[in-house]
């Protein structure tokens, strides 16, 4: 293997599981055209995977053979790498909360970020872009059940909102409390609503 293949590989292998990789970071040891080349070849080779254009990770090897890494992890990286904000999706936000008991089928995340797709061997994980009141209370509890209730829809807003009110921290209900104006206004006065009942 030349140098410039073996360089990359030995700079994916020190990135932790999930970790991205893009051609502009190894431009100081060639050309674009010989790093493209170098990336292609390692991708062919079974080496690298390409989750989209320009973005590579390192497979996953284990004893029973190597995998793609956790798409969780990607995300986690694909976020500080962009400075984006990625957060699960809200069918994943209401299934974490107990307020369904479906299991999404397809990996979605919101981003602040622009809409893409990932190609993690055989899946694929759509990263969608969100309007901003939707990640707006962050990623902890309280943005979850936003992203949740907006999942929920309108028709089950006020049952959703009684059962977060029972398992939610009281700091998290403070918080979605207290961040209500910054969201649609079915959902602002459903939680006014809920917070009053108290």
């Amino acid at each position: 293997m030349s140098t410039l293949p073996r360089s990359i590989l030995s700079h994916a292998e020190s990135l932790p599981e999930g970790g991205l990789m893009s051609p502009k970071e190894f431009l100081h040891l060639g050309s674009r055209a010989a790093v493209d080349q170098a990336l292609s070849r390692l991708t062919k080779e079974g080496k690298l995977l390409r989750v989209a254009r320009g973005t590579y990770v390192t497979p996953v090897s284990s004893r029973f053979g190597t995998r793609a890494p956790a798409p969780e992890k990607v995300v986690q990286s694909l976020a500080a790498q962009s400075g984006e904000v990625v957060t699960p999706h809200g069918a994943n936000a209401a299934n974490a909360l107990g307020l369904t008991q479906q299991v999404p089928i397809r990996e979605v995340y919101l981003t602040s970020g622009r809409s893409r797709k990932l190609k993690l061997g055989r899946y694929e994980v759509m990263v969608k872009h969100a309007p901003r009141w939707m990640l707006a209370l962050g990623s902890g509890q309280a943005g979850a059940a936003v992203r949740a209730l907006a999942w929920m829809g309108p028709s089950h807003v006020r049952e959703s909102l009684a059962a977060l009110r029972r398992t939610l921290p009281s700091t998290e209900w403070q918080t979605l409390t207290s961040g209500r104006a910054g969201l649609p206004s079915w959902m602002a006065r459903a939680i006014g609503e809920e917070a009053v009942r108290g």
